[in-house]
């Protein structure tokens, strides 16, 4: 799940929506492409989003860094049309908000934490020591960053979900020093959702700010200094945390500043189904995400053309019952989504690779055989009682992941994004002289004497007493 409805530029108006749910279709049988081919042919949002984003996100960030505190309530007063004098939550709406949270939802949290948990804690790596001979010893350490910056969306709907997703795997990795930053909503006093803040009470987490969108990004990455009585907000190490195409803008302007988990997007899922899908099923799951946003990507890869005209029958009547009809088939209609039809399972798969989905739902006869065989997925559901929604909420799974494609390059939220791999040598003297002469012939292969100076300085007579 990859939330996308947030506060960071005034609202526009929206396309109009189609009079009828336009599910496209795009035919690859009977053609042999290229990884490139396909990559070109799959659905996709329509280029150029992020690049008109791109100046607003530069101008906001910049507003942030150079006027602080001043410039996020200019920020607050013109996005989310609230006026605030300082973004941090006070303590006691924290409490408050915990204690007035319907018993039924805290009992899912509390649940969906207890799952997250256990999968997290079994995700840290183990340090490693090895030792490449007598007295010559190279380690890696894990260690956790200082400090992280979590985001969690408002907007169109409301994600404590994401409060977990983000929080968990920092906690597991051993973060000592944990904001949170949620949009400020008006209907609340221009505090975030009480349902976020209860969870992140409930996860322990008492540093969270009114703040949205790219300002939110920007706040962490670089933080604002205090002034009087006022205090600060110290910059983060690493940036995690889903949202609209301005917070993923946002997230790559400052990548290098600080770390980031990925530029996750707009959310998307593909099921990839044959014969034997249920499309009653598939349909309920591609809404599932379709209701998330108008731009949110839905989109069935098939080697079946009557599941495909049955799916589209089911789309129909479930989105016009849906209670978001209206974004639903807005998003079902628009370029992002639609069947692509395949010759075969084979080039399903290859499909399905090469789009590289957030989600992706495997639907056919033997799914976990198919699900082997995905290489690039952001996570995997297989068969029909693993939808997207377990994930999003009680699989234990993290439903923080890679959109757009990267999924072919990057992974989802995980303890690692936390951590980092410290490389640590440990050589004694005998231990480096019987490498002494490799390093002396490779540092004069490469032009750079000195190096080898540097190893035989330790061998010389005038230094020997100090070794």
């Amino acid at each position: 799940m990859t939330p996308s409805a947030d506060s960071t530029v005034p609202a526009v108006n929206a396309p109009p929506v189609p009079a009828e749910l336009n599910f496209r279709t795009v035919d690859l049988r009977g053609q042999r492409l290229t990884l490139a081919g396909l990559r070109a042919a799959v659905p996709r949002a329509q280029a150029g989003t992020r690049a008109d984003a791109e100046q607003k996100v530069l101008d906001i960030i910049d507003a942030v860094r150079t006027r602080g505190f001043d410039a996020l309530s200019e920020l607050a007063r013109t996005f989310d049309g609230v006026e605030q004098s300082h973004p941090r939550v006070p303590a006691d709406a924290l409490t408050a908000a915990l204690a007035g949270l319907d018993p039924a939802v805290r009992a899912a949290l509390e649940e969906s934490i207890k799952r997250a948990r256990r999968f997290a804690d079994a995700q840290r790596p183990a340090d490693t020591d090895v030792e490449l001979g007598e007295g010559a010893v190279v380690s890696q350490n894990w260690v956790p960053v200082a400090r992280v910056g979590l985001y969690v969306p408002g907007g169109l709907a409301v994600y404590p979900s994401s409060v977990i997703m983000n929080v968990v795997p920092a906690l597991a990795a051993g973060v000592e020093s944990i904001a949170l930053a949620s949009p400020p909503q008006k209907d609340f006093g221009g505090l975030p959702h009480p349902t976020i803040l209860a969870a992140a009470c409930l996860l322990g987490i008492d540093e969270v700010y009114a703040i949205g969108g790219a300002q939110a990004i920007a706040a962490f990455a670089y933080g604002i200094p205090g002034a009087g009585d006022t205090a600060g907000l110290d910059p983060v190490d690493v940036v995690t945390g889903p949202g609209n195409v301005f917070v993923a803008t946002a997230k790559r302007l400052v990548k290098g500043v600080v770390g980031i988990d990925s530029e996750a997007g707009t959310t998307e899922i593909a099921i990839l189904a044959d014969a034997t899908a249920q499309p009653g099923l598939v349909a309920a799951d591609l809404i599932s995400q379709a209701e998330h946003d108008p731009k949110a990507a839905s989109v069935l890869v098939t080697d079946s053309e009557a599941l495909a005209d049955a799916v589209r029958v089911e789309l129909d009547r479930q989105a016009a019952a849906t209670k978001h009809s209206v974004r639903v088939r807005e998003a079902l209609s628009g370029p992002q989504s639609g069947v692509v039809l395949v010759d075969d399972l084979e080039q399903g798969i290859a499909a399905c690779n090469a789009y590289a989905a957030e989600h992706l739902e495997i639907m056919t006869a033997d799914a976990a055989g198919v699900a082997g065989r995905i290489r690039s997925a952001g996570a995997i559901f297989v068969g029909d009682y693993s939808p997207v929604s377990l994930g999003d909420y009680c699989a234990g799974s993290n439903h923080v992941l890679p959109t757009s494609g990267t999924a072919a390059f990057s992974s989802g939220l995980n303890v690692t994004t936390f951590l980092r791999a410290i490389q640590v040598v440990n050589y004694t003297r005998a231990a480096l002289e019987e490498v002494s002469g490799h390093i002396v012939s490779l540092s004069g292969a490469e032009d750079l004497p000195a190096h080898g100076e540097a190893v035989t300085a330790r061998f010389s007579g005038a230094t020997n007493h100090n070794m």
